[in-house]
């Protein structure tokens, strides 16, 4: 099955280096580019996209916004952010808006690959670590009023399932969560995805996110 890729950045330097690289997999195809969000949501619309590598500053629209607005589509693709050291907070709110993950503009291109790979398959959060890192820095940020309706669901969990979500909020994966509480991966994966459904959320990212906005896990990343 060939992923279909969406570029988005205002640069056309870089989406053209990202596309060579893109255009020697076998598996992935570029079916179209935009420069900035007005352009990449009007695309989206008319386009069968997969998986979005978005830039977040851009003129006219900025990326965060633009993830929003495409996250809210019907059956939208999924979105991966690309910043830079200097704009971390900006993936802090993408990820809020909606992204499966982000990655560093720099970032290799196998890693990158392996990423969009890993967001079309809709199973992980991308690069939990670094994840774990920007949201220990940005945590501060999050509001600590009127979360109670989010406490009021994390009721819905059974014990175990409120220590799973610990763990992947703490950023492990579900090897290392299994081997953490001794249990079968199969196992946690299934744990995940009755939290997923009783918090009525997409995918990992938005567990992380709501770990930190209701106070289970702390900056530093303990529970």
């Amino acid at each position: 099955m060939t992923i279909r890729v969406m570029l988005v950045d205002d640069q056309v330097l870089l989406r053209t280096g990202f596309r060579m690289v893109l255009a020697a997999q076998p598996d992935m195809e570029v079916v179209a580019e935009a420069g900035d969000g007005v352009e990449a949501l009007q695309v989206v619309r008319s386009t069968d996209v997969d998986v979005v590598l978005m830039d977040v500053r851009m003129p006219k629209l900025d990326g965060v916004e633009a993830t929003r607005r495409i996250c809210a589509e019907q059956d939208p693709p999924k979105v991966l952010i690309l910043t830079t050291f200097d704009l971390d907070e900006y993936a802090f709110s993408g990820l809020k808006a909606g992204a499966s993950g982000f990655m560093l503009k720099d970032v290799p291109p196998g890693e990158l690959l392996a990423a969009i790979r890993s967001v079309h398959s809709g199973d992980a959060v991308v690069a939990p670590s670094t994840t774990r890192r920007l949201l220990d820095r940005f945590a501060p940020m999050l509001p600590t009023t009127g979360k109670e309706p989010r406490h009021k669901e994390l009721e819905r969990l059974t014990e175990r399932e409120r220590e799973v979500m610990v763990l992947v909020a703490q950023g492990l994966s579900n090897g290392e969560i299994a081997a953490r509480l001794v249990l079968s991966e199969a196992t946690v994966k299934t744990h995940v995805g009755r939290i997923l459904t009783k918090l009525g959320l997409r995918d990992r990212v938005q567990v992380v996110v709501l770990a930190y906005e209701t106070g289970i896990v702390r900056a530093g990343g303990h529970g």
